[in-house]
């Protein structure tokens, strides 16, 4: 079984966001950087998991510039048989799933597995336009994969309850909690990872439909506003006059 994992690089999550060039970019500057924990915790380690049971590999893929090549070497300290990164900036979303599509659809990859979002932006786009891309199904929210031959049982998280659907391969699936267990890598996985391939190749021309014009941040919160517990009907008038949510 040929398994193909998509990672990428976010910042870690104490990272306090702030953007340059008019707001049109996010300010690197100062910025640590680990790997996506959808991607790493759920998405690769399940992965690995089937190989274990089931023989294969796993390749891992990245679009990126080679700043990445730090947190790519982390897959395959965890685990992954080699690795390819795409040697592009992230764009967006569709540019990032076109950009994959072009390489896995000369792999021949059964299932292909990406985090359910990214922490930076939380947009959860790249999994089904990659599917549709490859013309193969697309599983959001994963929390449970088993394979019987070509064909998968999966469980995905859906509006307040479970669902259980079949697939067969080949097939896309995004990765929610629950799907596997994080690992951390040991000092023989890490110096084995320096060994493994590590490939680099260029990005297909795209041409973006959309662009960022710009970023905002939220809006600072309000202090804390406290109010007697005998005065019901401050707290009433708050709600509704400021709160606005009675």
């Amino acid at each position: 079984m040929k398994l193909l994992v998509c990672v990428t690089q976010t910042p870690e999550t104490t990272t306090t966001p702030s953007f340059s060039a008019d707001n049109t970019e996010f300010n690197t500057a100062g910025v640590n950087y680990i790997m996506n924990p959808y991607d790493e915790w759920y998405a690769l380690v399940r992965a690995l998991e089937l190989k274990e049971a089931a023989g294969g590999s796993v390749s891992i893929v990245n679009v990126g510039p080679g700043t990445n090549d730090t947190v790519i070497r982390k897959g395959l300290a965890i685990g992954a048989d080699d690795a390819t990164r795409i040697n592009a900036e992230p764009k967006s979303a569709m540019y990032v799933a076109k950009q994959i599509a072009e390489f896995a659809k000369a792999g021949g990859y059964d299932v292909i597995f990406l985090g359910k979002e990214s922490i930076d932006y939380n947009g959860a786009e790249v999994g089904s336009m990659l599917a549709e891309y490859l013309d193969m199904p697309f599983v959001s929210f994963g929390t449970k994969l088993e394979m019987n031959g070509n064909t998968a049982t999966i469980n995905r998280d859906i509006e307040g309850g479970e669902e259980v659907v079949e697939v067969a391969t080949p097939f896309v699936i995004s990765a929610a909690k629950g799907l596997a267990e994080q690992r951390i890598p040991n000092m023989r996985g890490i110096m084995m990872a320096k060994r493994k391939p590590l490939n680099v190749v260029e990005p297909v021309a795209f041409d973006d439909p959309a662009v960022v014009v710009s970023y905002d941040l939220p809006n600072a919160k309000s202090a804390v506003k406290m109010v007697d517990p005998e005065n019901m009907d401050e707290l009433v008038r708050l709600l509704h006059e400021e709160a606005k949510i009675i």
